[in-house]
């Protein structure tokens, strides 16, 4: 594949009209995002813009350095972005197909695409995105009972864990299930209680107050939380137990990707040029995210110790998610949030990354 450096598209003028600064603050900070969005193109073919839906999570990182390092500038149509607070608030708001571009949890994709929204993933944000957090004390009954810990918690405290993560049907609440089930051997619908959260402020404003136990997460939660001296810490990551677990995705229209491949194209080169700025420039990446965020809810310096996370792995290339999009697809369908399971070639399209 070419480095995406070497794209020889001219520069055009650009209108941005982003929801960053403190919208990203207030979104991270628990507020409902915006639903809905204006055109996404102008009909018979031709786009004049882009609408990007996009979350404020780590695993979004690529857009932060394309907004601010101004890769959008490189495409041919303007870029409008929309900012939410969590996956299956873009599902929501993805039903009028005003959305080209879905850059949002695999879990979420997987629903837009069942409810036959046509579109498919042309690439990876990020893999092995998720860490499973829980109280100091109780990670020292899991390090010592191991999947008994819950019992044994129960037994203690008089009632059942409690994990808070976010909305069902995102990828930390099916990864939560998948880990408690599949892994450990725990019941996730008997044995601890799991409360749906309205995305990643709300997360960690109930870690920091004590009301839940744990939590399923992506950064830059566990680094803030860790940053803040809460009471929390890591007792299982998804890349020990579901190595190349995916996480956001790009999800692309097919009045994108397949009536506009060029401008398809145009984006998933930035799109690997961002990752290629995310691994070689980690502390301007990080300076990106705490400006899109906003500084008050992620300061610069804890924004770049985020950046050392094991759960910060920024990728493009989406054939690396393909085995666990597998198991994801199958634990969707299960879990009852997507009608049939979806194969490979349902959910994915590799030849827009493939042709870069």
């Amino acid at each position: 594949m070419t480095d995406s450096r070497s794209s020889g598209a001219s520069r055009s003028r650009r209108r941005f009209l982003q929801a960053a600064g403190a919208a990203g603050l207030a979104s991270f900070a628990g507020c409902t995002g915006a639903v809905g969005g204006g055109s996404g193109g102008s009909g018979g073919g031709g786009l004049d813009e882009l609408n990007v839906a996009y979350m404020p999570i780590y695993p979004d990182m690529q857009y932060f350095v394309m907004q601010e390092e101004g890769y959008f500038d490189e495409l041919s149509v303007d870029v409008s972005g929309k900012l939410f607070s969590d996956g299956p608030s873009i599902v929501q708001a993805s039903a009028k197909g005003n959305f080209d571009v879905m850059m949002f949890g695999i879990v979420p994709a997987m629903i837009v695409m069942d409810k036959g929204i046509p579109s498919k993933i042309t690439a990876a944000n990020i893999r092995d995105a998720m860490e499973i957090l829980a109280t100091d004390e109780f990670a020292g009954m899991w390090d010592e009972y191991g999947k008994e810990a819950f019992t044994k918690f129960e037994e203690e405290k008089g009632r059942k864990f409690k994990f808070g993560t976010f909305p069902p049907g995102s990828v930390p609440d099916i990864l939560l299930r998948y880990w408690l089930q599949d892994t450990v051997g725990v019941d996730p619908e008997n044995d601890v209680e799991i409360t749906a959260l309205g995305g990643a402020g709300p997360v960690r404003q109930a870690l920091l107050s004590g009301k839940i136990d744990g939590t399923s997460i992506m950064e830059p939660v566990p680094t803030v939380i860790e940053s803040r001296d809460a009471p929390f810490q890591p007792i299982a990551w998804a890349g020990d137990f579901m190595p190349g677990q995916p996480a956001a995705v790009t999800l692309m229209h097919d009045r994108l990707r397949e009536d506009n491949p060029d401008v398809a194209k145009a984006f998933v080169e930035q799109h690997q040029k961002a990752t290629d700025f995310a691994l070689n420039s980690p502390d301007k990446a990080a300076q990106h995210a705490s400006t899109v965020i906003g500084e008050e809810a992620l300061p610069v310096e804890t924004a770049k110790k985020a950046m050392e996370s094991r759960a910060s792995a920024f990728i493009t290339d989406p054939h690396e998610i393909e085995d666990g999009a597998k198991i994801f697809s199958e634990y969707a369908e299960r879990a009852g949030k997507i009608e049939k399971q979806l194969t490979v070639d349902e959910m994915f399209d590799y030849g827009v990354y493939d042709s870069l």
